[in-house]
């Protein structure tokens, strides 16, 4: 049998012939419940994203940290909570990825809250329209964040970026994309999923929504999953874009997380989803997102996130020889 000889940390010729990366800072947590994702960019570079990236071969432009509004700390209003913040945030991220992806970069977006990927995946719908490039949406999530200002028990608009990007949610909101829906909701995969609020589950029954939650997970494994999922995505083709929230990964093992749901993935599930993402070779865009810094310890969240990060992107244990 052949020996596998490559490690962890040597580039690889897929690092060193792919698109160049660019890395978007969005620190806000406006939509949030909990104060500290705006601190998760920082904790990314802290943890040494872009020199990971970089040393496994890829060309990496950290564009820095996007401007936008703070925190104002006030109570919903009309089922939404910090709107104006949110959308000024969500339409500075659209800009922002449109920019990486108009440079041939694959834009990859540090939050930040979930409520930013409306404005990524805006961005991503958008370019995928022009280009008539079909687009499917991988969910990495503990929670379905298919709520709306009516359905949401705190109008926190991080639970609700799946229901605008499927094309339900505040005119300004949908008005980011191309088109509303922004995304067939038939072409949104979401997967480990174990928090949903009682209405949001009889929204979800009639979407189209593709949701593998954890009991699926756990009754068949992560590789069955998976393969299911990157199969039913290749068919179509196109362009993949992950929205990868770490509270996708159970708290024992991502404590530093504003929403953490027990019962999620643990280490190496996660990395093997990443490792197949990569091997399918669909991947056009990412966003991380969710890390909390201030509910961490010793950044170990934000290191996972970089482990995660490289295997998406290519780094493997050892080589595999077929």
């Amino acid at each position: 049998m052949p020996t596998a000889t490559t490690h962890r940390n040597a580039p690889t010729s897929a690092a060193r012939s792919a698109r160049p990366l660019g890395l978007i800072g969005a620190p806000s947590d406006v939509a949030a419940g909990t104060r500290g994702a705006n601190l998760g960019p920082e904790a990314l570079r802290v943890a040494g994203l872009e020199s990971a990236l970089a040393r496994m071969g890829y060309g990496v432009h950290d564009y820095g940290n996007l401007a936008g509004p703070t925190n104002p700390l006030r109570a919903a209003v009309d089922g939404w909570r910090h709107f104006d913040e949110t959308l000024a945030w969500c339409r500075a991220v659209r800009d922002a990825v449109a920019t990486a992806l108009d440079r041939d970069e694959t834009p990859i977006l540090m939050g930040g809250d979930h409520s930013l990927s409306i404005g990524s995946v805006a961005a991503v719908a958008r370019h995928c329209a022009r280009k008539g490039t079909p687009l499917s949406v991988l969910w990495l999530d503990a929670h379905a964040d298919f709520n709306t200002h009516e359905t949401s028990p705190s109008g926190n608009v991080h639970g609700m970026p799946v229901a605008v990007l499927c094309g339900d949610g505040h005119g300004d909101l949908l008005d980011l994309g191309h088109a509303t829906p922004m995304i067939d909701p038939e072409r949104v995969f979401q997967l480990g999923i174990r928090s949903v609020d009682t209405v949001e589950k009889e929204r979800i029954v009639d979407s189209g929504l593709v949701i593998h939650d954890m009991r699926r997970i756990d009754e068949v494994g992560m590789r069955a999953v998976m393969s299911e999922v990157l199969e039913n995505i290749a068919r179509t083709g196109g362009h993949l874009h992950v929205s990868f929230d770490l509270d996708f990964v159970d708290p024992d093992v991502a404590p530093g997380v504003g929403t953490p749901v027990l019962g999620g993935p643990t280490w190496r599930e996660a990395q093997l989803c990443m490792e197949m993402i990569h091997d399918s070779g669909l991947l056009g865009s990412l966003d991380v997102i969710e890390i909390n810094p201030a509910l961490d310890i010793h950044n170990r969240t934000a290191e996972l996130a970089v482990e995660l990060v490289k295997s998406l992107f290519g780094e493997t244990i050892l080589a595999r020889v077929v």
